[in-house]
């Protein structure tokens, strides 16, 4: 059995210890707003945070994440994720949508400890958030209108 705090609430889920984080979101827990994309960490879809830090739920046994407070997209909120949201929606950053959970997580990680990254550091770390759509302008700019946003 296993003891994951996600979204602030405690969860005990009955899985084996190298259960990839993933699965214990979508399947045990019916939080299907973490998306599979590859399944082995190179597009982002799947992004989280453990402990305020990006991380790959495809790539993270569930056992490792024990202990840690994760946030899903489902859970994603405050003044940073706020900001990214609503400069998401402003731009209508969006096509087909389905990376977009991963790309907002990888974004508000970025701005919640860096309110003023420059292009170099959106660059570093929105890289391996792949949007297939090629939305990456967009996503580019929504960060930036975020930053100013939490400025002012």
């Amino acid at each position: 059995m296993l003891q994951l705090t996600i979204n602030g609430r405690e969860h005990r889920v009955d899985a084996a210890p190298d259960t990839p984080l993933l699965w214990i979101l979508r399947d045990h827990l019916d939080m299907p707003g973490t998306k599979f994309g590859c399944g082995v960490a190179l597009c982002g879809a799947c992004t989280v945070h453990i402990d305020g830090q990006p991380a790959r739920a495809c790539a993270t046994r569930a056992a490792d994440a024990a202990g840690k407070a994760i946030t899903t997209i489902e859970g994603l909120d405050g003044k940073v994720a706020q900001a990214v949201q609503q400069a998401w929606e402003a731009l209508d950053v969006p096509q087909c949508g389905y990376c977009q959970s991963g790309q907002i997580m990888s974004a508000t990680a970025l701005l919640a400890h860096n309110p003023r990254p420059d292009d170099a550091a959106i660059t570093a770390a929105m890289d391996g958030n792949i949007c297939r759509c090629g939305t990456y302008s967009r996503i580019r700019q929504a960060i930036r209108n975020a930053a100013t946003a939490l400025e002012g």
